[in-house]
Formats: C-alpha cells, sequence, structure tokens
C-alpha cells in the first residue's frame, strides 16, 4: 500500500521577473513501512520536496495523494489538519518549548487532537519511554543533551501515531557519536513498522536508509534500493 504518491509534481516560485522551478517533474511511491532518504545538493530541490509531502506547501501543478487523500488541492485549515492525523516532523533543531518539560513537549499534538490531560500524560509518557527517556520526563530542554532533546523531538513526532516520519536533517546539529544513536534509534523505529522519510545532505547519515531518492535541479536523478544498509556503530 502506497502511504505517498506523487505524480507529475512541478512547484515554481516567482521572483520579480523571475521563474523559479524548484520541482520539474516528480513521480514517486512511497509505500507503507519503507525507510526513504531525499538526498542532493543545495538548491537540487530536496526541501521543497520535503515540504509538499510534510503538507506545508502545496504544488504548483500535478497530485500528491498521501495516505488515500489527495492534498494537493487542499486549503490551509485542511492541510493542517492532514498535518496533526499523518505526519510527524522530526527537525534539525529540535523545535521544542524551552519553558514546556520533556512530558509536556512530548503531549502537545495530543491537545490538538483533543485528548483529554490524564490520557495525554499517559500517551506522552509511554512514547517517551519508547525512545528511551522516561527518567528524563521532568525536564526541561536545557537540561537535556543534544541526543536527548533530540530524542524527544522524535517522541513528540510519534505520539500522535502518524502514517509517516517526516524528519529534516535529524542529525544536523549533533555530533558523530550522538548522530549514530539517532539512527540506531531510527532503525529502531523503522523495525516496528514506521514509515520514514529523511532529508539529508550527507551520504553517511543517507546509507541508514533502505531508499535513496537522489534530486538534482528539481528532477529526480536516481531512485535506488541501499543494498548496502549501514548500522549504526555505537562502540
Amino acid at each position: 500500500m502506497n502511504i505517498i504518491e506523487t505524480t507529475h509534481i512541478q512547484k515554481r516560485y516567482v521572483m520579480g521577473t523571475e521563474v523559479v522551478e524548484a520541482l520539474k517533474d516528480i513521480t514517486i511511491s512511497i509505500q507503507k513501512g519503507e525507510y526513504v532518504a531525499f538526498m542532493g545538493p543545495s538548491g537540487s530541490g530536496k526541501s521543497t520536496l520535503m515540504n509538499i509531502v510534510g503538507c506545508l506547501d502545496t504544488p504548483t501543478s500535478g497530485t500528491y495523494v498521501l495516505n488515500g487523500h489527495d492534498v494537493s488541492r487542499m486549503g490551509e485549515n485542511q492541510l493542517a489538519e492532514i498535518r496533526n492525523k499523518e505526519i510527524g516532523f522530526v527537525f534539525q533543531t529540535f523545535n521544542l518549548l524551552p519553558r514546556q518539560t520533556a512530558l509536556e513537549n512530548v503531549a502537545l499534538p495530543l491537545i490538538y487532537a483533543g485528548y483529554s490531560k490524564a490520557d495525554r500524560i499517559e500517551k506522552a509518557m509511554l512514547t517517551l519511554k519508547g525512545v528511551g527517556l522516561e527518567n528524563r520526563a521532568h525536564h526541561r530542554p536545557n537540561e537535556l543533551s543534544g541526543g536527548q532533546r533530540q530524542r524527544v523531538a522524535v517522541a513528540r513526532a510519534l505520539v500522535n501515531d502518524p502514517s509517516i516520519l517526516l524528519a529534516d536533517e535529524p542529525t544536523g546539529n549533533l555530533d558523530t557519536k550522538t548522530s549514530y544513536e539517532i539512527m540506531d534509534l531510527f532503525d529502531q523505529l523503522y523495525s516496528k513498522g514506521n514509515t520514514i522519510v529523511m532529508v539529508t545532505h550527507e551520504e553517511d547519515i543517507a546509507l541508514y536508509s533502505h531508499r535513496i531518492i537522489r534530486l538534482r535541479d528539481g528532477i529526480i536523478e536516481s531512485d535506488l534500493i541501499n543494498k548496502d544498509v549501514r548500522k549504526p556503530d555505537l562502540l
């Protein structure tokens, strides 16, 4: 079953008198349970594609079907609802609320989903436990290491049981050892059946995924199964 299906997606930006074609003709299918990396140099279109896949932007032309919903023509309110239900975001900069505890940060999406306070706390704690951070539940972000903050961000992304986990340069602000620990966590999430789409410009990080889609100048340069999946070396 395809979770993500784009057909002849194009995205143009008008900047003054200039028209920038960020995406020219993107057709991809990603199945439930896949672990895919979008790769490409700066200006390749990978961030634009991620924004469209994440329902943060809509294509100029073409169609995008996410888990059975045609989102390519949706308005902002509909897109916001789809984002909250279907997509868990992990950002390079963590995007945690500094005055909230880890538990409160993780529980935040559940407020919008209409859970009671007791259910929010229970579900958020369970999700924190899933990323190995239940003992840090009542710490604020400034009391956590970079790797722990990213784990909180991953837990927040997962708490709503989204269709896809979308990670934008998830190791960009982390040192090498911590990066490997986060990639190990992603590997565990993938093995549990989560669908993961990761955007990265780092070759060694992309090699942890099971399929690599390379973009250049707004088109797909290659779309290949990764036969040499790298496993994190935490030693």
